[in-house]
């Protein structure tokens, strides 16, 4: 193996622009799958459940992903194929799910069938479905990307600019229509957002496999022959440290804590902080009655989720910067517990210019998010073997999320309580489960140990 070769700006773009990509179409499927589900007659229990999709597919195909392209052969490069391959399909699916429904009647037309009422929000979930399987395609091999192509002592730097991209990814994401409706007075629709999210996903990711060249990957014989054994590699990942168990513990309730939030934060703003009633049982009349108010409400997640992640832009570099000199758990605690006090703030209070300004605070712990728990584990990773370490860890990632979207959404379609046109939920509880578990994380991550400190004991 040849030396690494250290990067400079340019080529730290050029690697973070397809992550770029990847978080445009995540966050448009965070921000809208909540309006689209619900015109189609989703409750909040059938939301968390349509969420499953993320984690379940997280747990299943980031570790046998990662684990295919740390052998994968290919003259395009071991990452590559399932980067490009990803986002093709995703961009695919990110063009059907707005069109749900005009894409089941138009079948039934086709075919001569009967379309049930239902039909139409099943294919939405099964969109759902290919599109979060395909996200983690990619995201696997991309982690894994970092350790194949960046030097060591460059690997926080690059995970900072990961997360530079995924803030500026989201910024653009969930900025674009409210920027337009603001400076032309021009609503953006629903299926041109989507559309959107599909370009830049697609052609983010193709600039980076055509920029970034992995390295020739030759297996050894014994490589060769050897199968992927999903109970072997996870006692081989445990193997690796005592503080890699610590490490997962940590991103387990980080997660859950940060779901929290990313998942119902447009239902929240929709619906506790504009007042609007559950829509999805009434009839037509009455959802056309609060047209104006979800459009308000959906534009102002937009832009709260802009805020959040412009921080999170803003103090990406930073970040980096500081986790080398302090040390990455000192600031990683400090970055997550100040997520949670914002989440605490948007517990109790509902006014929106004070929820912006808690999102803006919140980004600083996404920010560490993105980088510092990956930054932490890739001192542990054994070469040959990143990407399958990267996705098992997407196990302590994805698996927390299956928590907050069965547990959590169950739990909030039982605290509802009675508005004029119906009833309503308290979305607000989400942030305060989310808290709770962010602090216990910061606990945890204040007891993880950097490779330095295990080899000096």
């Amino acid at each position: 193996m040849e030396e690494l070769k250290k990067f400079n700006t340019a080529k730290f773009l050029s690697f973070a622009l397809g992550f770029f990509g990847l978080q445009f179409a995540w966050q448009m499927r965070i921000i809208l799958s909540g309006p689209v589900t619900e015109n189609l007659g989703a409750s909040p229990f059938i939301f968390g459940l349509i969420w499953l999709a993320g984690p379940f597919t997280g747990m299943v195909v980031q570790p046998i992903v990662g684990a295919l392209s740390d052998k994968t052969t290919s003259s395009f490069g071991r990452r590559r194929p399932y980067l490009l391959g990803g986002a093709v399909l995703s961009a695919l699916a990110l063009w059907a799910l707005p069109n749900s429904e005009l894409i089941t009647n138009t079948l039934g037309s086709v075919f001569n069938l009967s379309i049930h009422p239902l039909a139409a929000l099943c294919f939405a979930a099964v969109m759902i479905w290919i599109l979060d399987a395909c996200v983690n395609i990619a995201q696997g091999p991309y982690r894994a990307l970092v350790p194949d192509v960046v030097p060591q002592e460059q690997h926080s730097v690059a995970n900072s600019y990961i997360s530079l991209a995924i803030g500026l990814g989201s910024v653009v994401a969930a900025g674009a229509a409210p920027f337009l409706k603001w400076a032309f007075n021009y609503q953006m629709s629903i299926n041109a957002q989507f559309i959107m999210a599909a370009l830049a996903f697609l052609l983010g990711m193709t600039w980076t496999c055509m920029m970034i060249k992995e390295r020739r990957y030759e297996p050894k014989e014994e490589e060769q022959k050897e199968k992927f054994n999903f109970i072997q590699s996870l006692k081989d990942f445990f193997a690796l440290s005592p503080e890699v168990g610590k490490i997962c513990w940590m991103q387990f309730f980080t997660w859950i804590g940060n779901m929290c939030m990313m998942i119902y934060f447009t239902q929240y703003a929709v619906h506790t902080v504009y007042n609007v009633p559950d829509l999805s049982a009434v009839s037509e009349v009455v959802k056309s009655s609060y047209d104006h108010a979800v459009l308000a409400g959906t534009n102002f997640s937009s832009i709260c989720f802009a805020i959040f992640n412009l921080i999170c832009f803003l103090v990406a570099i930073p970040i980096g910067v500081l986790a080398v000199k302090f040390g990455n758990k000192k600031v990683h605690v400090i970055s997550m517990l100040s997520m949670a006090a914002a989440f605490l703030g948007m517990a109790f209070f509902h006014d929106p210019k004070l929820v912006a300004i808690l999102m803006g605070l919140s980004g600083l712990g996404w920010a560490s998010i993105c980088a510092l728990p990956f930054a932490m584990l890739s001192q542990y990773i054994k070469p040959g073997t990143e990407g399958s370490v990267m996705g098992i860890f997407n196990i302590f990632i994805a698996g927390p999320q299956v928590f907050v979207c069965t547990l959590v959404s169950w739990f909030i379609n039982k605290c509802s309580f009675s508005v004029f046109d119906g009833v309503n939920y308290h979305w607000e509880y989400t942030f305060i489960i989310g808290a709770v578990c962010l602090v216990i994380a910061s606990i945890i991550a204040s007891r993880v140990k950097d490779k330095t400190e295990v080899e000096a004991a």
